[in-house]
Formats: structure tokens, C-alpha cells, sequence
């Protein structure tokens, strides 16, 4: 496999693998063609992100048709590091997802299952690799589409309204990102991102393109759940099958943060945005929101899945803060919490679809005594819970700390005084969990679970072992994030 077709390899390959699933109908074959698949994408996004670091920008032309005229995919170290996250996310889960899904999905459509996640992966990686404004529609699109099926497959019932609810509102964030695109096009006459970069200091009138920015920031608000355009994450991550509100929590949301990072800072540049427009401002208040009023919520739920997904609120407020800077600084940190909170969200959610195996729900009623009868998982969920807090020797620690750093140098003290009293918010909702899996007595009469089956314990523990590796040398991932953020500003302005 040629390593120079890698660009559009991870988006094609994939795409083509959802209809040989269906075509093969088999659950387990199925499974086999997309674990190979996201082996695959994993291989080559990692080769792609260790070649953009040593070579620069890779620009791929698609049909021969060079930029700007034709589609061009545009892999620089900032979104070769989103790419990797994706994939390695969809290569974790795929183990899980064996026993997960045979445990909640019938038979009968376990096959749809898989070649729906394959074009959810296709989509979020044509996002992020992309670098035309309509194509990344085009992803979005299918991303979407096959997200709504995939959370409508829960076996709770309200997983269907959640997917409903999802649909509205998703629709809705497509529609305005692609309006907000349509008035860029207007004045630039061009849908390549680099393009439309180096033409928008030869526009005269200024007022078509604050229109378009207002409705892409509107549209792909939506999409990130930014507050208060959250209100149909709490649900989604609820209620769908646990490998889906994982790999969703994971990457989803991420992508689409990378997305507004890109328009703002390579596109029309952080001058233009932090500078000219208050637009800093505005994401900075609606982040400091999130970050209280969404851990506050995270602290009455009465279930965990819905605990976590609250807190996913909370913590995409961090990384908009570090956007809201406009900083070179700011934009790292952001990017370093795009990869820690990924992964750190990524391995809970794997913990609780665990926990629901066995206990039948996650409801804190059911999660009494947890820490005697599944002492693995309740220790390694303690873990997880201690980066979304930011304790030292963690992830989130380490993202956490640059974000202080950068609102410190932008003399922004509030921010870190915001940061670190919604740090203590986290700790209440995850000493919920910690009371109750520690501090209280099993049911009575309730069966003592064990553990759940390896298939979905290793791939759990192995994502909270990354949590703790990132967070003792957390080098590697500051380092991308550095390179990842200078590519942002450097591919526009």
C-alpha cells in the first residue's frame, strides 16, 4: 500500500468496508473486517502524523485536479494528531465492542452495527483530513447520519428520542455550518480552505464573511456541544450501546473542536477573530458556563453514563477556554485536552459499559459495594475520575496545567482561577462514584458480578493506563500539541 495514498486511504478505506459488511451479513465477520480496518487506519495514521513531523504539510490531490481547483486533502501535524486519536480509538474499541455488542444488539443487526461505526469512522477521518470547506460537509454528513442510527440501537428505549433529538439538532449544526460556507464561497469564490485564507485580505466588504464565521461558529457549536448547544449530548452518550457513547465521547466532539480551530485560526487567522471581533470574549464566558454549570449538573445525576456525559460538557469548556486565548499557547493547551480528556473519557466510558454488563444498568443504585465486587474496574474508573479532576500523574493534569500556564502569560488570572474552582467541582462528582462504590454495602441478596469478560476489561485498563502514562511523562503529547497548534497558525495567516 503506497504510504503517499495514506491521505485519502483513511477516509476510502473505511467507506468501502460498510457495504462489504452488509453484503457479508454476519455478525462476526462483521467484526473482523472492521477490527482490520481500524488496525489499518491506526497503521497509517500514525505513519502520516511521523512523516508530517519530520517532512511539514502533506497536500494529496484528488483525480490529479490540483488545488484550489480540485479536492485537496491537507495533512499537517494538527489534524494527523486528531486522525491518530480517532482511529486509535476505533482500534481500542473493537475488542470491546465483540462481547458489548453481542450482549446488547440482536443478532440480526449486528452486522448493520459495524458498517454503520465504519462510516462513522470514514467520516470523522474525511473531517479531519479534508481541506475543502463543502467536502468536510459531505463528512460531517455521513459521520452524522450513521451516529444517529448508531445511538438509536441502544436497548433502552429513550435511546430512540436521544437519536431523534440528536437528529434535530445535528441537522440543524449541519445546516448552519454549510450556510456560513456558502457566504465564505460568495465572497472568496473558492472552497479550499488554504485558498480561501489567501484571498480574504482582498475582500472589500467584511460583513458577508463575520455572517459566515457567525454561522459556522453556530453550526459546529452544535456539533462540539459548546454550552448551552448541548442539549442533546447528556442523552446520546446515556443511552446508546456503550462501545458508541465510548468511541463517541472519544473522538466526536473532538473532531469537531478541531474543525472550529481550524476556520478560526488557519482560515481567517486569530487576529482577525480574537483581534477585530469579541469573539474571544463570548467563548470565554460560555466556556467558564460550561465548566460550572454543566460539573454541577454532572453532580446530581443518578446515573453514571449520564454523570459522565455532563462532565464532557464541563470538560470541552476547557478546551474552548484555551481557544477563547487566542494564543499560540492557549491553542496548544487546547489541543493537549483534545488527546487527554479523548482518551481519559474514552477509557470511563469503556469502565461503565463494563459495569452495565454485569450489573445490568449504571445506576448509582446499582454501582453499592462496587469496589468489593468489581475491584479492578471500580480502582481503574478511580483513576480516570482522578484526571478529569486534574490530579497530578495524570492526563488531565497535564492539559489542565498548560491551559494554566497560557491564560497566566496572557495575564487572564480569572481563568485560572475558574480552572481551578471547577477542578473542585470534579471532585465532588467523582467522589460520588468513590462513596458509592467503596463507602457503601452491596444490595441485598444482590449476586457478587465479578469482572467483565477480557475482552472488554483489557481494552478498559489499557486506556487508563494511558491515562497514567500521559500524565508521568506527558511530554509526547505537549510536544504534538505545540506542533499541532503552530500548523494552525501557520496554514492561514
Amino acid at each position: 500500500m503506497p504510504a503517499e495514498h495514506f491521505p485519502v486511504l483513511l477516509a476510502v478505506v473505511p467507506l468501502v468496508a460498510a457495504p462489504l459488511i452488509v453484503v457479508a451479513r454476519s455478525g462476526f465477520l462483521g467484526w473482523a473486517i472492521a477490527f482490520a480496518v481500524a488496525a489499518a487506519t491506526a497503521a497509517m495514521s500514525a505513519s502520516l502524523l511521523a512523516r508530517v513531523t519530520v517532512e511539514g504539510t502533506i497536500s494529496y490531490a484528488i483525480g490529479s485536479w490540483p488545488p484550489p481547483w480540485g479536492i485537496e486533502y491537507r495533512v499537517d501535524a494538527a489534524n494527523a494528531l486528531v486522525a491518530l486519536l480517532v482511529s486509535a480509538m476505533a482500534l481500542v474499541a473493537m475488542p470491546y465492542a465483540r462481547r458489548s455488542v453481542t450482549a446488547e444488539i440482536g443478532q440480526e443487526r449486528q452486522y448493520l452495527f459495524y458498517a454503520l461505526l465504519m462510516l462513522c469512522l470514514s467520516g470523522l477521518l474525511g473531517i479531519a483530513l479534508t481541506g475543502d470547506a463543502f467536502n468536510l460537509f459531505v463528512f460531517l454528513e455521513i459521520s452524522s447520519l450513521a451516529t444517529y442510527v448508531l445511538i438509536a440501537l441502544g436497548r433502552d428505549r429513550r435511546a430512540l428520542t436521544a437519536a431523534y433529538q440528536y437528529l434535530i439538532l445535528g441537522t440543524t449544526g449541519a445546516t448552519l455550518y454549510i450556510i456560513g460556507v456558502g457566504m465564505l464561497y460568495l465572497a472568496t469564490g473558492t472552497l479550499n480552505f488554504a485558498d480561501m485564507a489567501a484571498r480574504l485580505d482582498g475582500v472589500a466588504d467584511t460583513r458577508p464573511l463575520v455572517v459566515g464565521l457567525a454561522f459556522i461558529t453556530a453550526g459546529i457549536g452544535l456539533k462540539l456541544a459548546l454550552f448551552p448547544l448541548h442539549a442533546w449530548l447528556p442523552n446520546a452518550y446515556t443511552y446508546a450501546p456503550s462501545v458508541v457513547s465510548a468511541f463517541l465521547a472519544a473522538t466526536a466532539t473532538k473532531v469537531s473542536l478541531y474543525v472550529l480551530m481550524r476556520v478560526y485560526f488557519s482560515v481567517f487567522g486569530a487576529d482577525a477573530v480574537f483581534r477585530d471581533l469579541p469573539i474571544g470574549p463570548v467563548l470565554a464566558v460560555l466556556s467558564v458556563a460550561a465548566l460550572f454549570v454543566a460539573s454541577a449538573a454532572a453532580i446530581v445525576q443518578k446515573d453514571l453514563k449520564r454523570l459522565l456525559a455532563f462532565s464532557s460538557v464541563g470538560q470541552i469548556g476547557y478546551i474552548t477556554l484555551g481557544i477563547s486565548l487566542g494564543s499560540a499557547t492557549g491553542l496548544a493547551a487546547a489541543m493537549a485536552h483534545v488527546v487527554n480528556h479523548g482518551i481519559t473519557k474514552g477509557a470511563l466510558f469503556l469502565l461503565a459499559g463494563a459495569m452495565a454488563l454485569r450489573l445490568g444498568g449504571t445506576g448509582f443504585d446499582r454501582l453499592a459495594g462496587l469496589g468489593r465486587t468489581m475491584p479492578v474496574a471500580a480502582f481503574a474508573f478511580v483513576l480516570g475520575g482522578l484526571s478529569l479532576i486534574g490530579v497530578p500523574g495524570t492526563a488531565g493534569f497535564a492539559s489542565k496545567w498548560a491551559l494554566v500556564a497560557a491564560a497566566m502569560g496572557a495575564g487572564q488570572w480569572w481563568i485560572v482561577a475558574a480552572v481551578l474552582l471547577s477542578s473542585l467541582l470534579a471532585v465532588a462528582y467523582v467522589w460520588r462514584f468513590v462513596e458509592c462504590a467503596y463507602f457503601r454495602e452491596p444490595p441485598a441478596g444482590a449476586p457478587s458480578p465479578g469482572e467483565a469478560p477480557w475482552e472488554m476489561t483489557a481494552p478498559a485498563l489499557a486506556m487508563t493506563a494511558a491515562v497514567v502514562a500521559l500524565g508521568l511523562h506527558a511530554t509526547p503529547v505537549l510536544d504534538a500539541a505545540t506542533r499541532a497548534a503552530a500548523a494552525l497558525m501557520g496554514a492561514g495567516r
